[in-house]
């Protein structure tokens, strides 16, 4: 019996630890950014996900490539924008979450960051740790279109870097 019992629950401890490693739904779907080439895992912490009324869906990693994708599908109208939990990952209503603008981590696709909380009680305990500001979906992106210019000077800047480390490497040529 006590084998048995051992036996049950250490197929209980495999099936959960492989259940907790598997990726999301939408990362498994799209596991890099339509944008950037991120990856969505990685990143799933500020991870987005934006539904049109065509039924096509978009997978980014971040709000400054939600930002983007929204700019230049001026005439796509979405139905749905989710965004992940910083805490859980969980995708939550972009329109619902508690955003926190600002503070000391560093944020994703931009200098300033923005993140998402599906709990008031979350971003405020984060802002206590990190600093930053609370803030609505509308306020978050409208400062990702402020920073648009900033953060895309960075990106290539950090990105031409990498390239001149690589090539310097010899992984490039």
């Amino acid at each position: 019996m006590n084998r048995l019992l051992l036996l049950v629950f250490g197929i209980f401890l495999l099936t959960t630890a492989q259940a907790l490693a598997a990726p999301p739904a939408d990362v498994a779907a799209a596991p890099s950014c339509h944008h950037c080439g991120m990856d969505r895992d990685k990143f799933g912490h500020s991870r987005m996900l934006i539904e049109y009324e065509d039924g096509s869906t978009i997978a980014i990693c971040s709000l400054h490539c939600a930002a983007v994708e929204l700019a230049i599908t001026i005439d796509r109208i979405p139905v749905k924008v989710s965004v992940a939990d910083f805490n859980s990952k969980a995708l939550v209503d972009a329109d619902g979450a508690v955003w926190v603008l600002g503070g000391s981590k560093k944020g994703v696709m931009t200098a300033k960051a923005k993140w998402a909380f599906s709990e008031r009680s979350a971003a405020e305990k984060f802002i206590q740790a990190n600093g930053g500001s609370i803030a609505t979906f509308d306020e978050a992106i409208k400062a990702a279109y402020d920073d648009m210019y900033q953060d895309t000077k960075m990106i290539r800047e950090f990105r031409k870097m990498k390239r001149l480390k690589l090539k310097e490497e010899g992984h490039l040529h």
